[in-house]
């Protein structure tokens, strides 16, 4: 029997909670994921409204279609515990903690979520976006092997890094980069996906394509995107080649040979290949939606 493949976050579509028609065209549409914002794209006075409009989006869900995470503002907020309640009983699958800083702050949440019964598959997500955060890298990430914890998924919030430390925003992110692959860095060790922040120009596709490969060439997962027109980009950026997914391919099936069975290093079209390289060509057709068993002959 396969393995059940885990779900792609290629491109993943941020959506105001408060935008009735915007979400009415999701079905539409081909991104991986959906995050419904409650926090920074809905007013002050559109909250309530905004966590109503959410409440009939869920009840009417069904299944299929991407994965649906609801982002709330920050606990500390007037908003926040409210946000966390109505997220909870909408049921996504994930819910999204925006400027967090301490692992405390990741703690506390699934402290509440456990304490209201919510379902294990409830996961966490969280953005980094704050100095803190990325001085803390390290043991936020330490929650992706806790087996008792939700965490699932960091997102960069590269605007607000931009507007918290006053690094000048180019467009090759140069002096963004180093606490990019941090992130990156830090969600491998912890196992965890990890996406890369929004791009603000979305009439620019053909940079905003740029972007993507860069953040693919990086090591990233996906991609946060403002707008739909983003959505082709991303899933072509993000997703393996073919070329990739056949060389890959050739590697499992030459590893799975009987005399290759106990060897460490085989020879393959003249270059030398260790079980290292096994392992990230599975992780590959894995990711591209092919099973080890799929490669075999």
């Amino acid at each position: 029997m396969n393995q059940l493949l885990p779900r792609p976050r290629r491109s993943v579509l941020f959506v105001p909670a408060s935008n009735s028609r915007a979400i009415a065209k999701l079905a539409s549409l081909d991104c991986d994921a959906v995050i419904f914002d409650l926090e920074d794209s809905v007013a002050p006075g559109a909250k309530a409204e905004a966590r109503e409009t959410l409440r009939g989006f869920f009840a009417a869900r069904g299944d299929g279609g991407p994965e649906c995470v609801i982002r709330i503002n920050p606990l500390a907020s007037e908003w926040g515990t409210e946000d966390l309640l109505a997220a909870r009983a909408c049921k996504p699958d994930a819910i999204l903690l925006p400027k967090v800083d301490t692992p405390r702050d990741i703690h506390d949440v699934d402290d509440m979520l456990d304490e209201t019964d919510a379902p294990p598959g409830l996961r966490l997500w969280i953005m980094v976006e704050t100095a803190k955060a990325m001085l803390n890298i390290g043991p936020l990430a330490e929650f992706g092997r806790d087996r008792a914890a939700r965490l699932d998924c960091f997102v960069a919030g590269t605007n607000d890094l931009v507007k918290e430390t006053g690094v000048l925003a180019t467009p090759d992110r140069r002096y963004l980069t180093h606490w990019l692959m941090q992130m990156v860095l830090a969600a491998r060790a912890g196992g965890l996906d990890v996406l890369d922040g929004v791009s603000n120009d979305f009439r620019d596709i053909d940079a905003f394509s740029r972007e993507c490969e860069e953040g693919a060439a990086m090591g990233f997962d996906g991609k946060t995107l403002i707008h739909p027109a983003q959505i082709d980009a991303a899933n072509r950026a993000f997703a393996p080649s073919e070329s990739a997914v056949a060389e890959a391919q050739a590697i499992v099936s030459a590893f799975a040979q009987p005399d290759n069975a106990q060897r460490g290093v085989i020879a393959i079209d003249g270059k030398m290949v260790e079980r290292l390289h096994l392992e990230q060509a599975e992780r590959l057709l894995t990711k591209a939606g092919r099973s080890r068993k799929e490669a075999l002959p």
